[in-house]
């Protein structure tokens, strides 16, 4: 599996390009995305865009992102609605409007695209999915957990700890060997161990 991590803004969402053809979460602007896919691929190599859950910074470049690569555009059917509410795609934290988005795929959960395995992970959002390959023993995680056993924030709409633990708990009887976050380092070998300190946290914090 070939995995390219794209350069994207501070406060922008990590990008992953994942064997030339799906690309994993966008980043609030299309523009650094777009120059970067451009050194790796041309338009309609790109065949899906999944977005691992609703927020903008993951979220925001997808529709020009997808309208230049010839993509179609994937996200949970429990996020779907939420794109294009300024409250609840978070667009408002960052100033902006939410995106204009229609989802060309809405997913449930199990579905496979390439090696990739679609995992319904709510709690950050009522739709967050992660995306785990077995045979290579990849997660990306979006934003249900990170490195160093941390986890993603309930306290925006949709939110629910207790949903979020029990996605971790799912997520920790997996056999991760590397982990690519919504947010910071690549996890890239031991991801198991860290997913299990990220349950551990996240139960201490929905005790608290």
């Amino acid at each position: 599996m070939q995995i390219i991590k794209l350069r994207t803004s501070m406060y922008d969402a990590n990008a992953y390009l994942v064997d030339r053809s799906i690309l994993i979460d966008v980043g609030m602007g299309a523009g650094s995305v777009v120059s970067e896919l451009r050194r790796y691929i041309q338009p309609g190599e790109l065949k899906t865009i999944i977005l691992t859950h609703c927020h903008y910074d993951h979220t925001g470049g997808a529709g020009e992102v997808a309208k230049t690569f010839g993509a179609k555009i994937a996200i949970h059917k429990d996020d779907a609605p939420l794109i294009g509410n300024t409250l609840a795609s978070a667009s408002s934290m960052f100033g902006e409007k939410a995106p204009s988005i229609v989802p060309d795929i809405l997913l449930k959960g199990g579905e496979f695209f390439g090696e990739l395995e679609v995992i319904h992970t709510p709690g950050h959002t009522p739709g967050g999915i992660c995306l785990y390959g077995a045979g290579e023993k990849v997660l990306f995680s979006g934003d249900t957990v990170f490195q160093d056993g941390g986890f993603g924030r309930t306290d925006l709409f949709g939110g629910s700890t207790a949903q979020l633990v029990r996605s971790i708990e799912r997520l920790s009887r997996l056999d991760v060997r590397a982990m690519y976050p919504g947010h910071g380092n690549a996890v890239e070998k031991d991801a198991g161990e860290q997913i299990k300190l990220s349950l551990m946290m996240a139960r201490q914090f929905s005790d608290e």
